[in-house]
């Protein structure tokens, strides 16, 4: 379920349309000059301005103690879980979440923990999947310590979770002592595309966080939340896996800037989304899921057009397009604009006609 690797031949032609992923988005002018502004200090001992204002930005916004900022989403999903649970323990998660498939196996690695896969359509599980995997406690089976979800689903199809199924599922594992852990990758997309709050959509989860450098269009960061204790273990986890960043807050004023000003345009990420899925679904052979947010899936091997295929072929036009889960992925953001789907459509179309 890897990327496909972005070639590197230097015959192939110059990227015009990337939409491999929302992690391609660049700071725009505007960001950078925030960046070049801000105020700094040393994070570590709490004397960066720019990044305590941040982490107390998101802290609010997510409804937590605390917050503490990270280079990476991956890294939150790291620290959190490695604070939450010990060696032995185990969590429990989608069968796709980017916590068993992308994340190296970190878990194991550094926690020795072990990370229960779960089913449900669309990288989502319900309460009653959740209920079967519980186990009563037995010096034969690992503890199990902490429950996972991934909001927005990203090899589900960038699906969102529903609020109430979302809080039904951190209402049981809670009730059996379990921690919730909230993988906000995309947890602004969702919100957006939802209308609710993400105060709201992350109030019964222990921990949460929040991807910058997606659809937000910062060049690094995310913010995980939760009570002081855990922030405080996690700040203990952050020195293990390489200590504080220093004088970062001009990496803080980009995700600050990102929070004020590109937010509420995820929205028209997602209508692009809408329109690129239009136009595949319109080429015969090609079956695409309806998109939630800003990601779209689609297979074109009926068409005559493997995915493979079709990926390398779109690559020497300079479009850019991911292989994930099996299917075709592509992903509107900030740099993807209504004459680039457009364009990728009449490209798609033309090599599917020369294919037939």
């Amino acid at each position: 379920m890897a990327y496909t690797p972005v070639a590197q031949d230097p015959h192939l032609p110059p990227i015009r349309i990337n939409l491999l992923s929302d992690t391609q988005t660049r700071p725009t002018p505007a960001m950078r000059d925030a960046m070049a502004r801000a105020e700094v200090g040393d994070e570590q001992l709490g004397l960066d301005p720019t990044v305590n204002a941040l982490c107390e930005r998101v802290a609010a916004l997510l409804g937590k103690e605390a917050a503490v900022f990270m280079p990476t989403g991956t890294m939150c999903n790291v620290a959190a879980l490695l604070a939450h649970a010990r060696p032995g323990d185990e969590i429990i998660a989608h069968e796709t979440a980017h916590i068993l498939t992308s994340e190296g196996g970190a878990h194991a690695a550094y926690g020795g923990l072990q990370i229960l896969p779960l089913k449900g359509p669309r990288g989502q599980f319900t309460t009653a999947a959740l209920q079967a995997a519980l186990r009563t406690p037995s010096r034969y089976a690992p503890r199990q310590r902490v429950v996972s979800a991934e909001q927005t689903a990203n090899i589900g199809g960038g699906t969102v979770w529903p609020h109430d199924q979302l809080d039904a599922v951190a209402r049981l594992a809670k009730a059996q002592g379990l921690s919730t852990h909230l993988d906000g990758a995309r947890l602004l997309n969702a919100c957006v595309a939802s209308a609710i709050d993400p105060h709201d959509m992350a109030a019964h989860w222990d921990t949460a966080w929040i991807d910058f450098t997606k659809g937000l269009g910062a060049p690094l960061g995310a913010a995980l939340a939760g009570s002081r204790d855990v922030i405080d273990e996690v700040w203990r986890i952050k020195q293990r896996l390489g200590g504080a960043m220093r004088q970062a807050g001009i990496c803080a004023a980009a995700c600050l800037y990102a929070l004020d000003h590109h937010v509420g345009r995820l929205a028209d990420d997602h209508e692009l989304a809408r329109r690129l899925a239009t136009g595949l679904a319109q080429i015969p052979g090609f079956h695409v899921q309806a998109p939630e947010t800003n990601l779209v899936f689609f297979d074109s091997t009926a068409s005559g057009l493997p995915p493979q295929q079709l990926i390398a072929d779109l690559r020497q036009h300079g479009i850019l397009m991911a292989l994930l889960g099996g299917r075709i992925r592509a992903c509107t953001h900030l740099d993807v604009t209504r004459a680039m789907v457009e364009d990728t459509l009449e490209v798609i179309r033309t090599l599917v006609r020369e294919e037939t």
